[in-house]
């Protein structure tokens, strides 16, 4: 399994309880989703979630800062 990643939402469209524009979200990989133009997201419930691909961009994340998504989740 692949590890998970970080993006950043750019749109909440529909999501508004769900999500913050502006704000990080760790991603989980899921090929089946991507395939589908969705991403696997923990959102603010603390459960992954698909939402489409096109409310998030991507970004890199240094290490240390990804440890501390870690601890708070």
């Amino acid at each position: 399994m692949q590890p998970a990643f970080f993006v950043i939402c750019v749109n909440r469209q529909g999501y508004e309880a769900s999500l913050e524009i502006r704000k990080v979200y760790r991603a989980v990989p899921d090929e089946a989703a991507s395939k589908r133009s969705m991403t696997r997201v923990i959102d603010e419930s603390g459960e992954d979630y698909l939402y489409p691909s096109s409310f998030f961009v991507p970004i890199e994340v240094p290490e240390e800062a990804q440890e501390a998504f870690a601890a708070a989740s």
